[in-house]
């Protein structure tokens, strides 16, 4: 059974970095798709950052540049450093795995079959 679990939220100011990490366990990590979403209060879910299980990378207009994705296929766990934080930044974010996504599908949540509980960032000005 796939578990992902988030952790590393917290509150920040303007400017400031977090990272977070998304512990994953249950089945072959490595051959996974796996990625980063967001949900602010009021708003749909959104697709923030993701990487095919060949490493390749994409990333929302929003935070290309800012945020860094990355994982250790030998600790099983991805990670999301967000740096130069916003306001516009503050959600719950959402780890996602999925076995076999197309890589246009990367950044749209209806897509992913897995999902974590979600850790919550706030960005204050």
């Amino acid at each position: 059974q796939v578990h992902l679990v988030e952790s590393g939220g917290g509150s920040v100011q303007a400017g400031g970095s977090l990272t977070l990490s998304c512990a994953a366990s249950g089945y072959s990590y490595s051959r996974y798709c796996m990625g980063w979403f967001r949900q602010a209060p009021g708003k749909e879910r959104e697709g923030v950052a993701g990487i095919a299980s060949n490493g390749k990378t994409r990333y929302a207009d929003s935070v290309n540049g800012r945020f860094t994705i990355s994982q250790d296929n030998a600790k099983n766990t991805l990670y999301l450093q967000m740096n130069s934080l916003k306001p516009e930044d503050t959600a719950m974010y959402y780890c996602a795995a999925d076995p076999g996504l197309a890589w246009w599908y990367i950044l749209q949540p209806a897509h992913w079959t897995y999902w974590g509980q979600g850790t919550q960032v706030t960005v204050s000005s």
